[in-house]
């Protein structure tokens, strides 16, 4: 079996960091899910997204856990915000935030799922979004 540690530090590196999209159809299986389908097409389709709004993310790595098939991921990111980010269109703001992404890998090293949870409100509240609670609607029929 492969070394996961390994091959989740090098999709980090190659992947997230560096750009080199070939390492994701070296190390993503084909039944990963991804943005909007599956396999390394769909996983560098989030990134490309991602990138878009802070094409100079960097991704360090905090923390690793690797045990059997599965990879935790406790990392930090840094980066401008120079391009539209779902609705907040672009700031200018620098942001640092973190996450941890966990990864399963079959047998040949590759990684067949993906997900990660990250402090988005964090990354918001630094571009400046303000976050109201939902409107409580009271009264008949509600």
């Amino acid at each position: 079996m492969t070394d996961v540690e390994a091959a989740a530090r090098r999709f980090i590196a190659d992947v997230w960091n560096a750009r080199q999209e070939e390492s994701a159809y070296e190390l993503v299986a084909e039944e990963c899910p991804g943005l909007g389908g599956t396999g390394p097409e769909a996983t560098l389709a989030w990134h490309r997204e991602r990138r878009a709004a802070f094409p100079d993310l960097r991704y360090k790595i905090v923390d690793v856990v690797a045990a059997g098939e599965r990879v935790a991921v406790h990392w930090r990111a840094a980066g401008t915000h120079v391009g539209q980010f779902g609705p907040v269109p672009p700031t200018g703001q620098v942001v640092s935030y973190s996450g941890a992404t966990f990864l399963r890998f079959d047998a040949a090293g590759r990684i067949v799922e993906v997900w990660s949870c990250n402090e988005l409100f964090q990354l918001l509240q630094q571009l400046g979004v303000e976050m109201l609670p939902p409107a409580v609607v009271s009264g008949p029929g509600a």
